[in-house]
């Protein structure tokens, strides 16, 4: 019987292809058109793997190793290569548990349970294996099966915390991934096959590994490992208070709440954040000579709640602190830069008056008085209220704002005058061993949830403007991570079951033919891993509370 012809629309080009035609067939003669390999393909706004297959005309649009969606399939893909690799060298027997713990500048940190000795040497061969498998070009094969056969496999694999995840699962069926008789479970979508998978390394650090991969920017290139080691260590830190409260992946979590001990879980959570703030207003009180305090982290990470926190904690130490936000000494509207784009940029430094904070600073460290600036952000312009201020021997100045780390910030002060803080939201839960949570998944949540609460922002404009967002924390903030002489953790480990039932309403509201779709589909796949719990519980001085409301903080 002769197949239907198909129309097929790529760009501004219609090409004719029979029906059951598999898209990588058609990708493969695409890819000269591209300037680096196709992993994916939307097949009229609807993401799909390479190995489905033409059914109808239709419009197609290719997701290569560039795009955020294809970079993430890559790295999701040499996971699951280095998981058969490191079990067919070390043996099944061998491993209890392999964790993929974090992101760790272009790479995942990894730990090996059981009775493998990880040294370079075993490393080497696993990586000699995992090239061999590339070299293959080894097909990655999905298939869908029951949820309780799922449970069932991954249950004699010994993979117990995908057997809890399962258990939660309201649908009939998952999707597993087989690599030449190596199944696993993988939340996204996995390259056509190994031979995708070019550029890896791995590399020993601390009690674990890093599986190191390509950059976004430059997708068929290695880079150098650069990371933050205080981040590293406030993540391990995080990763160690959640083995210890028995939740490290959604399963456990869910098991908690389902036990009935969610209040406790966030009571503890909570009691670990105020006691970490309480060490820092010690910490800064014993330096006497700090009068300025300088919080900077990425969008959502709870800068304003955290500012009022330590503020509190700094005057149980008998200081007198005053919480200013950096905003304030934003330039007029008319004033501020523009980038490429010709738009406004206030994410750059110089979008501030650096002139006039510079000023300000001495100023108050002299012992003089200054009306410190407020900005409206309606009109765009600065404006004065009559606010003086001045330091008396206990006072000090709290300052939270996106560019706080930066040396230029405070470069005519002298250093010990100044005390700064990283924040940011490191999520401490994965999936399952395997899957892990992206921080910036977390923060997109938080972010979704508050701007359609105060600014009557929809979650499909948040998503659209979150790559801007991201670009500017990449540019002006994570590369000052390590100048700050404190990291906190802002993310609770609870905070995910709460924000569910305020982020899935507005993500259920973006329209299918919207380009934001395919990313509220993602997550809301992901929040479907969650067992909800009410907000009641939570406390009104609470990180959460800046996002979801009720907070006893001004902190709109």
């Amino acid at each position: 019987m002769e197949r239907e012809i198909c129309q097929v629309t790529i760009g501004a080009k219609t090409y004719e292809y029979p029906g059951g035609t598999s898209y990588l067939v058609i990708a493969r003669e695409m890819q000269e058109h591209y300037r680096y390999p196709i992993v994916l393909v939307t097949v009229d706004g609807r993401l799909c793997e390479l190995h489905k297959r033409l059914k109808k005309s239709c419009r197609l649009e290719f997701i290569t190793l560039e795009d955020d969606i294809g970079h993430k399939t890559y790295q999701r893909s040499l996971t699951l290569l280095l998981l058969k690799a490191m079990y067919h060298v070390a043996g099944h027997e061998q491993i209890d548990k392999i964790v993929v713990q974090y992101s760790m500048g272009s790479g995942y940190y990894c730990t090996v349970h059981g009775k493998v000795t990880l040294d370079q040497e075993f490393l080497d061969q696993v990586k000699a294996y995992m090239r061999e498998l590339v070299d293959r070009k080894l097909p990655i094969m999905k298939k869908s099966v029951g949820t309780q056969e799922a449970r069932e496999k991954f249950r004699s694999y010994g993979m117990e915390d995908k057997e809890k995840l399962f258990r939660y699962r309201r649908v009939s069926s998952v999707n597993l991934y087989e690599l030449d008789g190596f199944e696993d479970y993988f939340y996204g979508f996995m390259t056509a096959d190994t031979g995708y998978l070019q550029y890896f390394d791995l590399q020993l650090y601390d009690e674990g590994f890093v599986l190191v991969f390509p950059t976004r920017r430059e997708p068929e290139k290695l880079p150098e490992l650069v990371f933050s080691r205080k981040v590293f260590q406030v993540q391990k830190e995080s990763e160690d208070w959640g083995s210890r409260l028995g939740v490290d992946t959604v399963g456990a979590l869910n098991d908690k709440i389902c036990e009935g001990g969610s209040h406790r879980m966030m009571l503890i959570a909570e009691a670990l954040q105020e006691q970490k703030i309480a060490e820092l207003a010690g910490e800064i009180a014993k330096r006497r000579g700090v009068k300025f305090v300088m919080i900077a982290g990425p969008s959502s990470s709870g800068k304003t709640t955290f500012c009022n926190r330590l503020s509190i904690q700094l005057a149980a130490h008998g200081l007198v602190p005053h919480p200013v936000s950096l905003d304030n000494y934003y330039l007029n509207r008319v004033d501020t830069p523009r980038d490429e784009n010709g738009e406004y940029d206030f994410e750059c430094l110089e979008a501030l008056d650096l002139e006039l904070l510079d000023r300000d600073l001495n100023t108050l460290l002299s012992g003089g008085q200054i009306e410190l600036p407020y900005y409206n952000f309606k009109t765009g312009k600065r404006e004065y209220k009559g606010q003086y201020m001045e330091l008396g021997p206990e006072d000090i100045l709290v300052m939270e704002g996106i560019h706080g780390l930066n040396d230029r910030l405070s470069s005519s002060i002298p250093k010990d005058s100044c005390y700064k803080v990283y924040i940011s939201a490191l999520t401490q839960l994965n999936v399952d061993e395997h899957n892990r949570i992206p921080t910036t998944d977390g923060r997109l949540l938080r972010r979704m949830v508050r701007d359609n609460r105060t600014r009557a922002t929809s979650a499909r404009e948040t998503i659209a403007m979150w790559h801007k967002v991201r670009k500017g924390e990449e540019k002006y903030i994570f590369p000052y991570q390590d100048s700050a002489d404190f990291v906190f953790n802002s993310a609770l480990i609870y905070e995910l079951s709460v924000l569910k039932q305020y982020a899935e309403p507005i993500l259920f509201q973006i329209p299918e033919d919207a380009p934001e779709f395919q990313e509220a589909k993602r997550l809301l796949k992901f929040l479907d891993y969650f067992v909800g719990i009410p907000s009641e519980p939570v406390p009104q001085n609470s990180i959460l509370r800046e996002f979801i409301g009720g907070s006893c903080f001004d902190v709109k």
